[in-house]
């Protein structure tokens, strides 16, 4: 390398030269490897210094990064002139004509009607002392039906209404499986509301095959149909308006005895059964209440395959109570077809939510 420092000289100027010449930003990242890179001839001269003799290796060293500060320098200064140039290319070719509409402004998201729906809910439970739980939705036969006093031959265990994925494993038809989990799991007294999504094998106007539903659970001492009555008059009012009152119509449910359906007073047309013109209230059909929820207090033999978890039927007792949380969002929003909630029309979403 006795010739070092003409050489280096000799790369200063073919380079100088390849940069001034360079038509675009691109050129100059490949004429930057070319002659800085780490296998660029200037950077192995450079890491030879040490080979050299000891009269050489002052000499070679600074004139070595004399060059390499100079391209480097050279490099940003055209790069940057270059860069310069194709944005006012760019911006000579690429006119905005400002006569043209702009873009419509992002509108922000918000809480599915369904989901805001089921917090509302929840909220109100949470402010009458209830925890909210939660379970799978896959469940055994045995939580969903045996567990609940539902007998071998009931209805709902054939397979055109439930959806079964073996003998004994099916989808939950109901959040009523984890009254018995969350029994298994915690002593009385037990508050507890269970949302979730269940599937049951329906389709048309006001049944889906997947839907939501929010069940209730209270067992204690001496709690009675009363207590139930007063629960869920603090919900509907909550829900519905402060003015509205329930009645409760004998039913039969597999889990509870005495059972009892749930009507809210119409909140269309009072609860009188006629709006203004006279006719007909559409929404409770003239009879001045709707249908909301069942419930009723729980049966002593579901309390029985949790007895040795201190739910003995002669000292404890409570209620249970189920509705669909579409219902409740289509009676409060007037929504005629359960399956919009489903069809992801923007022009309908967009309708709800704060």
């Amino acid at each position: 390398m006795s010739d070092a420092p003409a050489r280096l000289q000799e790369i200063r100027v073919e380079a100088e030269a390849a940069i001034a010449a360079a038509g675009s930003a691109a050129d100059l990242e490949q004429l930057r490897i070319a002659y800085l890179g780490r296998k660029a001839e200037l950077t192995t001269m450079l890491r030879g210094i040490k080979d050299l003799p000891a009269e050489q290796r002052g000499p070679v060293g600074k004139g070595g990064n004399e060059v390499k500060r100079a391209l480097e320098a050279q490099l940003a200064e055209r790069v940057g002139a270059l860069e310069a140039a194709e944005l006012d290319e760019r911006l000579r070719s690429d006119a905005v004509d400002v006569t043209l509409p702009g873009d419509p402004p992002q509108r922000p998201g918000h809480l599915h009607l369904i989901t805001e729906t089921r917090r509302e809910i929840e909220d109100v439970f949470l402010g009458l002392g209830f925890a909210v739980a939660e379970g799978t939705e896959v469940e055994y036969d045995y939580y969903n039906f045996t567990a609940l006093n539902h007998p071998p031959d009931h209805p709902a265990r054939m397979l055109q209404d439930t959806f079964y994925l073996a003998d004994e494993v099916l989808l939950r038809t109901h959040t009523s499986p984890m009254q018995i989990r969350a029994m298994e799991l915690q002593e009385p007294p037990i508050y507890v509301i269970v949302p979730g999504k269940v599937y049951r094998r329906d389709h048309d106007a006001t049944h889906t095959p997947m839907f939501h539903q929010i069940e209730g659970l209270a067992i204690d001492a001496d709690i009675t149909l009363a207590d139930l009555q007063g629960v869920l008059l603090e919900f509907v009012r909550a829900i519905f308006g402060a003015e509205r009152e329930i009645r409760l119509r004998p039913h039969y449910f597999p889990f509870t005895e005495p059972s009892v359906e749930v009507d809210v007073s119409c909140f269309k047309c009072g609860g009188n059964g006629y709006v203004a013109d006279g006719s007909h209230c559409n929404l409770c059909k003239g009879s001045g209440w709707i249908e909301i929820l069942g419930s009723g207090m729980v049966d002593p033999n579901v309390l029985g395959f949790v007895a040795g978890n201190g739910y003995d039927p002669a000292k404890v007792q409570g209620f249970a109570f189920g509705m669909g949380i579409e219902r409740i969002a289509m009676l409060r929003h007037g929504v005629p077809d359960l399956r919009l909630f489903f069809d992801n029309d923007v022009r309908f979403l967009e309708q709800f939510g704060s």
